[in-house]
């Protein structure tokens, strides 16, 4: 045998288990748990979208829960996803609501389905006005109002 063949062996085995987690992480992170939201939930619509109390609202509970992780910015904040992205702005209301209410608990999604229904429609809708233009920003402040 040849000497460090076994320390060779070790560092490849760990280096091809890192490369294997990074690949099942990165996986993950893509959205496939949109794969599993049921049709019924899919296709739900919000019934506060566009409406500006609504937004405003929702952006307050978006700094109080969301912001922590995903930034006051909805940008992301080290693993956590940006929530600016095509793939949520492109979402369905209801995706994001099965998301909300089911969690990803795997990825470090809590539930959040101790908050009343309306309160996760409003921070859908907050959600969803930041990939149209800003018209909020974060704490549900208009966008014109920044750094006031």
């Amino acid at each position: 045998m040849v000497p460090g063949a076994s320390t060779y062996r070790r560092n490849l085995t760990a280096v091809a288990a890192a490369l294997i987690f990074a690949a099942v992480v990165y996986a993950s992170a893509d959205g496939s748990w949109l794969k599993r939201v049921p049709d019924a939930d899919r296709s739900r619509t919000n019934p506060y979208a566009g409406q500006k109390d609504a937004i405003a609202a929702g952006g307050l509970v978006f700094g109080d829960h969301c912001a922590k992780c995903h930034g006051a910015d909805a940008e992301g904040r080290g693993k956590k996803p940006g929530l600016r992205s095509s793939r949520v702005q492109e979402a369905t209301d209801g995706e994001i609501f099965w998301l909300l209410k089911n969690g990803n608990l795997g990825k470090g999604m809590p539930t959040w389905v101790k908050l009343p229904e309306d309160t996760r429609w409003q921070v859908i809708a907050y959600l969803k006005s930041l990939g149209k233009g800003g018209l909020f920003s974060y704490a549900g402040k208009p966008a014109a109002e920044k750094g006031k």
